[in-house]
């Protein structure tokens, strides 16, 4: 009797994709890619084609030559380095900080940030590449990150961190050519490639560091309205950026209700395309009840 073949693991979403069809099971990852190149585009328009929709970057910019809007992290360092902003960057940052404890600060990581870009390129590239040694680095390095650059600002005098931000360089590298911003920017896509999975934005950056403590009495929450009907497949778990967030309110743990309440959460919809059971969806962080079973509405756990 012949040995049975062995069995190729199916790459994560293929269930969602033979149960939803391959665009619905990738909805929210092609929204998020409109909104992240869109973005970038209105700021480049101007300087290459003349069309003014934005001016500035993503510090500081006004659109339409109306909206002030401003990094509330930039600000923050900038009157620790005992500079004071403008007013009307003062009001652009109390609207981007409020905006993002309406809809999630990671929201910024997962649908503004143009080095997600970069970063979720490297991840696509390791698991084609079958990569699989990762370093270990703490999740809550980046928060020690986010430290120093405040503790930076205070003791030089200057907003030093945005020299070598990653977010800030690439937009000098797009405006003004090659230079030392390609360097900073190929180091992160390597260092996320070789050294370690969802190295960058999951444990160092700083700027998700901090918009995770915007954020973190949010609005906006992905909730698990079905998760009675989870088979543990494991997708969700395979294709998010900060997995860790996922098992208290799948599991219960704790008598967790059935919503994503960790700060490090990127609402970036991931979760809702691969999973073919549906047991993901947007919504807020108020209603918790969860699927009917026997017909009978149930509660999360207090």
């Amino acid at each position: 009797m012949s040995a049975p073949l062995p069995v190729t693991p199916l790459r994560p979403g293929a269930e969602a994709i033979a149960a939803k069809g391959w665009l619905v099971a990738h909805k929210w990852l092609f929204l998020r890619r409109g909104s992240q190149f869109g973005i970038l585009l209105l700021f480049l328009v101007g300087p290459w084609f003349g069309w003014w929709i934005v001016k500035g970057n993503l510090n500081f910019s006004y659109t339409l030559n109306v909206l002030p809007l401003a990094d509330p992290y930039v600000i923050l360092q900038s009157l620790l380095a005992r500079q004071m902003p403008e007013k009307l960057a003062l009001i652009g940052a109390a609207i981007v900080a409020l905006f993002y404890l309406l809809v999630g600060g990671r929201s910024y990581c997962a649908w503004v940030c143009p080095v997600n870009l970069l970063t979720d390129f490297a991840y696509w590239l390791r698991v084609r590449l079958g990569l699989k040694g990762s370093a270990h680095i703490s999740r809550p390095t980046r928060y020690w990150m986010l430290g120093m650059t405040l503790l930076l600002a205070a003791a030089s005098g200057t907003i030093a961190w945005e020299m070598v931000n990653p977010v800030s360089m690439l937009h000098r590298g797009l405006f003004f050519g090659i230079g030392f911003a390609w360097a900073v920017l190929l180091a992160v896509f390597l260092f996320d490639l070789f050294v370690m999975r969802h190295g960058w934005c999951g444990h160092l950056c700083p700027v998700g560091a901090f918009y995770s403590l915007i954020g973190r009495l949010s609005l906006t929450r992905i909730k698990l309205p079905a998760r009675a009907a989870c088979n543990d497949c494991m997708d969700c778990f395979a294709v998010c950026p900060e997995p860790q967030v996922i098992r208290p309110a799948l599991k219960a743990i704790g008598g967790t209700p059935p919503v994503i309440l960790e700060a490090n959460c990127t609402n970036c919809g991931r979760c809702i395309d691969v999973c073919s059971k549906d047991v993901f969806a947007f919504g807020t962080r108020f209603n918790t009840t969860v699927a009917p079973m026997n017909g009978v509405p149930q509660a999360a756990p207090k």
